[in-house]
């Protein structure tokens, strides 16, 4: 997309009608023809507020700490390493999703691996498909595992 195509869909994307209320351009959300980029976008978000909440079992008071550590299980090689540790239970529909965002096309990785940066989109698109589905004990059960693995790796490391 080049930036005037940005810039008309950044101007239109939400728009009021005559009365004023906001025009929405789609009636419902199917979790299947989501563009697996924007369901690692969703991921993302679904697995930062998870750890964030989480991490309050260990630390309650020093935001800049529970920042810091956030970052490290967030990260493109934290990620990757969880997928890693649960991998073989995905079912064959979690294992075609993760597969569609790691094969989706991205910009390259700051602190990781190319691998280790496609791992961790295909980890997140599963998250986001996962909310988007309304599967909300499996995203649970998944985000806790990829959490204790990153957990006892930094454990490992201290």
């Amino acid at each position: 997309m080049n930036f005037k195509q940005y810039q008309y869909l950044r101007r239109n994307v939400l728009k009021k009608d005559t009365s004023g209320q906001l025009l929405e351009r789609y009636d419902k959300v199917e979790a299947e023809k989501i563009s697996p980029l924007v369901l690692a976008l969703l991921g993302d978000a679904c697995f930062h507020q998870y750890i964030r909440l989480r991490l309050l079992s260990f630390e309650q008071n020093h935001v800049r700490l529970l920042n810091d550590l956030s970052a490290k299980f967030v990260s493109a090689v934290g990620q990757s390493s969880a997928y890693h540790a649960i991998k073989d239970d995905f079912t064959e529909e979690e294992a075609d999703v993760f597969r569609r965002g790691f094969h989706a096309k991205s910009h390259a990785p700051r602190a990781a691996s190319v691998k280790q940066y496609h791992e961790s989109t295909g980890f997140e698109a599963l998250l986001g498909y996962l909310y988007l589905k309304g599967c909300h004990e499996r995203l649970e059960e998944l985000s806790e595992r990829a959490f204790l693995s990153i957990a006892s790796s930094l454990a490992e490391k201290n």
